[in-house]
């Protein structure tokens, strides 16, 4: 699917999966672009951000000292950690400098009119 999911692109037929692994996590209208939120998926914090139109969900949860990237700061494709400033690029999770040598999970995101849903469960791409 490339990155980020389009707003406005309507969901035809899913060969990787059913909308059962989906879940449900908020409306399009409710994140402007240049927004993040956390959101619980699965028992996970999951970070939900609004590039531009496009949608990307990667865990928050920076890989040094476990800090929330949800506090942290959005600029462009990059989040950067409230804590020791490390950058991840959202579309990919990863890291693009700080203190840590991981990348960040990330989560495959699907847009249904007005509805965002993200893929629950551990399996990160």
């Amino acid at each position: 699917m490339g990155e980020g999911t389009q707003a406005r692109e309507e969901i035809q037929v899913w060969e990787e999966g059913s909308v059962a692994e989906f879940v449900p996590v908020g409306k399009v209208s409710d994140l402007q672009p240049g927004q993040m939120k956390w959101m619980a998926v699965d028992r996970e914090r999951v970070l939900l951000v609004n590039v531009a139109g496009v949608f990307y969900a990667l865990k928050d949860q920076c890989g040094h000292q476990w800090a929330p990237l949800s506090r942290g700061k959005l600029h462009g494709h990059t989040v950067e950690c409230p804590l020791h400033y490390a950058c991840f690029d959202v579309r990919t999770g990863r890291l693009l400098n700080g203190p840590v040598g991981v990348d960040v999970p990330i989560y495959e995101v699907r847009i249904e009119g007005d509805t965002v849903f993200v893929k629950g469960g551990t399996d990160y791409r």
